[in-house]
């Protein structure tokens, strides 16, 4: 089992590092990131988009297409949607989140930024977001880049994690702690 995540990580790897050098050279490093970003956030968001880039039973063509119709509609670049397109044709969408991960953290190691995974039960607005950010910089020391993706089944606060660090304050742990002190009083 282990080899199989090793696998699809090196896959995941070399094609964000190619998909990288492209962006690069095309000056649309930031661009992809946020056709990249939307693209995590959709995937996060539906199932249906879950099962079309895992599915082993639709054809490649059928990958492509139905990957196309959603990178028009979401209004990704160019070079994302030929990318994306790529990959699909050679049956690696399966690999995609990991693809993205990498992209985005090479992006964050080259700018000098350490990345925060941010969960929150609704979406952040603008000056939720500024503030984050802000705290985070304070925080650790350096510039942050925030990935922020929505589980409405926290109830309410925020999971963050910096490297190997976690601060969970969400409702629904706290909630959890809550249930088990007070089986420990009964």
């Amino acid at each position: 089992m282990a080899s199989t995540s090793t696998g699809q990580s090196q896959i995941a790897e070399r094609y964000a590092a190619a998909l990288f050098d492209l962006a690069d050279e095309s000056k649309a490093l930031d661009q992809v990131a946020e056709d990249l970003k939307g693209i995590k956030s959709m995937l996060a968001e539906s199932d249906d988009l879950r099962r079309l880039v895992s599915s082993p039973v639709l054809s490649r063509d059928e990958q492509r297409r139905a990957m196309a119709a959603v990178l028009d509609k979401s209004g990704a670049s160019e070079l994302t949607r030929k990318f994306i397109g790529l990959v699909a044709s050679n049956r690696r969408l399966f690999a995609l989140r990991g693809m993205i991960d990498a992209y985005l953290a090479e992006l964050a190691r080259r700018r000098g930024e350490v990345t925060a995974e941010v969960t929150s039960a609704t979406n952040l607005d603008a000056r939720q977001m500024t503030a984050l950010t802000d705290q985070l910089k304070k925080t650790v020391g350096q510039n942050v880049a925030v990935n922020v993706t929505v589980d409405p089944s926290l109830l309410g606060g925020l999971i963050v994690k910096v490297g190997s660090r976690m601060v969970d304050s969400s409702l629904r742990t706290k909630l959890s702690k809550l249930q088990l002190a007070m089986k420990g009083i009964g």
